[in-house]
């Protein structure tokens, strides 16, 4: 059995070299991730920057970002007070590809919900968190890692092309931060700030333009302050002005280019232009010369103020300068001096001439008439204005000097004014006593009320009322009794006529028997004379109360009457 069954031999060999159990490569693979992991966060690891602010609103460490265009370019790791406690310090760690841009004209802010320059903006940071923005500079800046942040968003972004202008004024009123600049009414850029350095004599306003527009502003350009909203009444009635909305709640400016072909090139940034306080100034910008004149008035010209109008014919010439209160000892009286400029240009074909010329010309115009008129400008609001023109039949006048003002004679007084006189009419008026004249009235009518009402007269009357209503009754009921009486008053009177008939055919008979020259006979012949007289009265008695039964009561009423 053992020839057909062969015993298998087992041999075993022992190894003893060490070998690594591939459990390890667990560990050696995440050592090995965490490796790359570190190495590909610092190698992306940019500079540590600090940022100062007046207060962290929203801020939070490890939370809050730093972003450009929605890029993330680091977070803040803390945020605590700088040393002197007046302001916070956040510290950030911003990622490599943002250290190009970290130079000394980087801007940084907090974008949070608000209002600024009339817009709105911040509001996705309701949901996502505060975070700062980073504006780089355009080109150029050296390297920094401390900055000072903005407590408010720039108004510009430094990669909106245009040009700046300097725009100088002797106040901005409320021109502000984001105040839009008009062309035309179009929005085409924005005022970025002010320069403060000479404030005292002046404010210089950095005003962009946005292309293509900047192309537009030429040397000859004409800036103006078109804040608010213009109110004028004048002929076409009531006349609302504005430039826009904007420009009404934020303050704005405008500007307009003349069509000039010798000025055709654009103006370089930072060109220096004078911004004018309204249009009308601006206009008036475009006369070179000037004449300075000074009318000295005894009257009041309440009304007249710096700005007011000079006209000739009603048209606009100059505006008055100034006005003032002086003494004068000559008179022992208060003058009032005002001074104003006129624009001989402003009138076309004359030809002022200059310097000892001007003065003659002058002279001779004072001669023929030339005066100076005080007139309402609009009735409704008491403005005043100057009139200056040649009144032929003002008499010769004077001229004279004040340093180099030409004193030009006054005419008439306020009181020719139709406003004048309309208001010295109201004043009439108010010295009227309507006070007085209302108590009175108010009294009288409370003696008739308290009249009316009383209770005795009440009574008077209703009385009378009754006493009437009975007379009224009373003349019925007798309108009513007489007419029977009225209808037998004929047929008496027929019955009489007849007896009286009977009567002389009886008399007649007497007669052939008596005799006419019986006293019987005149006897009878008396009383049929007095039965006609009575048959007669009882006809007209019939008569009358047939026209008029009420005689029987009232008696007759129609004497006098054929």
């Amino acid at each position: 059995m053992s020839d057909r069954h062969p015993t298998a031999v087992v041999r075993s060999k022992i190894d003893r070299k060490r070998r690594l159990s591939l459990i390890w490569a667990i560990p050696i693979v995440t050592a090995l991730i965490g490796a790359w992991l570190a190495w590909s966060t610092l190698s992306q690891r940019g500079p540590l920057i600090t940022i100062t602010f007046q207060t962290a609103e929203g801020l939070q460490a490890n939370q809050s970002h730093v972003r450009h265009k929605d890029v993330d370019m680091g977070i803040v790791q803390n945020v605590g007070l700088t040393a002197d406690r007046k302001r916070v310090q956040v510290t950030i760690q911003m990622n490599r590809e943002a250290e190009p841009l970290l130079t000394d004209r980087a801007q940084f802010w907090v974008v949070r919900p608000r209002v600024f320059a009339g817009s709105i903006s911040g509001l996705q940071t309701l949901f996502s968190g505060s975070y700062i923005d980073l504006l780089p500079a355009a080109e150029g800046g050296e390297a920094k890692r401390a900055f000072a942040g903005l407590e408010n968003p720039p108004v510009l972004q430094s990669d909106v092309p245009g040009r700046t202008f300097l725009l100088e004024a002797s106040r901005i009123g409320s021109i502000s931060l984001g105040s839009p600049i008009m062309f035309r009414d179009l929005e085409v850029g924005e005022v970025l700030g002010w320069d403060v350095g000479e404030m005292a004599r002046s404010i210089v306003v950095h005003a962009f333009v946005r292309e293509p527009f900047d192309k537009y502003v030429h040397d000859n350009s004409r800036f103006w302050n078109a804040s608010g909203a213009k109110v004028h009444l004048g002929t076409n009635g009531l006349e609302l002005q504005l430039e826009s909305l904007r420009a009404v709640v934020l303050g704005g400016i405008a500007f307009e280019t003349p069509d000039d072909p010798k000025v055709a090139e654009e103006s370089q940034a930072d060109h220096a232009f004078t911004l004018y306080q309204s249009r009308d100034a601006a206009d008036s910008s475009n006369f070179k010369r000037s004449v300075l004149f000074v009318a000295n008035f005894t009257g009041s010209v309440s009304g007249l103020a710096v700005g007011s109008a000079v006209t000739v014919r009603g048209l606009k010439i100059g505006e008055v300068s100034s006005v003032s209160l002086v003494y004068d000892r000559a008179t022992d009286n208060v003058v009032v001096p005002v001074h104003f400029t006129l624009e001989p240009e402003r009138i076309a074909l004359l030809n002022l001439p200059t310097n000892g010329d001007l003065d003659t010309r002058m002279a001779e115009l004072v001669r023929r008439g030339l005066r100076v008129k005080l007139e309402s400008a609009n009735i409704l609001t008491g403005q005043k204005q100057l009139a200056i023109d040649l009144y032929r039949d003002a008499g010769a006048g004077q001229l004279s000097k004040d340093g180099d003002a030409y004193v030009v004679p006054v005419l008439g007084g306020s009181a020719d004014d139709p406003a004048t006189a309309a208001t010295n009419l109201v004043n009439r008026l108010n010295d009227i006593p309507f006070e007085s004249i209302g108590r009175n009235l108010d009294q009288t009518l409370a003696g008739v009320n308290a009249l009316v009402n009383d209770r005795q007269l009440s009574q008077s009357l209703a009385e009378l009322h009754a006493t009437l209503a009975g007379a009224q009754a009373l003349v019925t009921n007798l309108n009513r009794g007489l007419a029977p009486i009225t209808q037998r008053m004929p047929a008496i009177a027929a019955g009489l006529e007849n007896s009286i008939k009977r009567t002389d055919k009886l008399i007649g008979s007497l007669e052939s028997g008596y005799g006419g020259d019986s006293r019987f006979s005149r006897d009878v012949g008396h009383l049929m004379s007095q039965l006609s007289d009575a048959a007669r009265s009882i006809r007209v008695l019939t008569d009358l109360l047939t026209r008029h039964p009420e005689a029987l009561i009232r008696g007759r009423t129609d004497q006098g009457t054929p």
